[in-house]
């Protein structure tokens, strides 16, 4: 069984300590699943790791459009899928998701659990709730 590293989050001053300690502790891999409840905070806390990888543009929830392309100011791309108003996996498969997360680009996935087997091996999992008034980060 995989150990988790838990972080438990009071205020969101501590979201890019904790953004920091994700980047760092997987350097290598590029596609990151984040999963919670709607309203727990994973659009926020991916924009304060878009931060530190100095992306420069208004980072939001790609819900409607699926996907959000970025640029960090060393011109590479970055990636926010929000996949939680897709009615099909036809609609992952038409979006053309292997280009996107084989890409070698930092891809972040907000509700993972729609696209079925499709998430690429080696995926880090991210995982987020709300826990008696204080959140909770789990990867």
């Amino acid at each position: 069984m995989a150990k988790y590293r838990e972080f438990p989050i009071d205020n969101v001053g501590q979201l890019s300590d904790v953004a920091g300690e994700l980047l760092d502790a997987h350097p290598k891999v590029r596609v990151f699943a984040f999963y919670g409840e709607m309203g727990v905070g994973k659009t926020v806390f991916i924009k304060k790791i878009c931060r530190l990888l100095g992306v420069t543009d208004l980072v939001s929830s790609p819900s409607f459009p699926i996907v959000n392309h970025y640029l960090s100011e060393a011109g590479e791309s970055v990636y926010h899928f929000d996949f939680y108003r897709i009615k099909s996996i036809d609609e992952v498969y038409d979006l053309g998701y292997e280009d996107y997360f084989y890409s070698g680009n930092y891809c972040f996935i907000e509700w993972p659990e729609r696209l079925g087997n499709l998430l690429p091996p080696g995926a880090i999992k991210v995982k987020m709730e709300e826990k008696e008034g204080r959140r909770l980060i789990r990867f």
